[in-house]
Formats: C-alpha cells, structure tokens, sequence
C-alpha cells in the first residue's frame, strides 16, 4: 500500500517533469493506475480484517478525491481550451 502510494505522487512530479502536455498526461495516466491498485488493496485489507469499515471508508473517501483531482488536470493537459471533440 506504502509502494502505491508512492508512486501517485512520484508519477506525479515525475510527469511535471517532463517537457510536453502529453508526456505529463501520461504519467497521470500512471498515478491513477496506482490509484486503482491501492483501492484493490484497500478493499482486500478488509476482507482480511487489516482495516475497518470505518478506516476502509475514509481510505476511499480520499481516494476517489485524489482519482477526481488526476483526472481533471490530465483531461486540461489533454485539451486545454476546452473545446468539445
């Protein structure tokens, strides 16, 4: 779970680095992969009683917050007028 998230935010600046929109949208594209990776992981700590309902709620309160954030900015960095396609 510690390598996940590590990696959202390393994929992040990572990207930032980069010297074109689509290089940084990519490696957004990573960061919400690791998202998806840690929800899994989340969910399975319950099933094995590692976390509460409680705990697993907030986790993926905080989550999908942070999955909505990457989401906008790689869809800005994408299309950064905002025109329709």
């Amino acid at each position: 779970m510690r390598r996940c998230a590590v990696s959202i935010v390393s994929n992040i600046a990572e990207g930032y680095a980069r010297s074109t929109r689509k290089d940084y949208a990519h490696f957004l594209s990573n960061s919400l992969g690791s998202c998806a990776e840690l929800e899994t992981q989340i969910l399975l700590s319950k099933e094995f009683n590692f976390l509460n309902e409680e705990q697993v709620k907030k986790l993926l309160t905080n989550l999908e917050e942070v999955g909505k954030m990457l989401t906008v900015i790689r869809k800005k960095l994408l299309n950064p007028l905002g025109v329709k396609v």
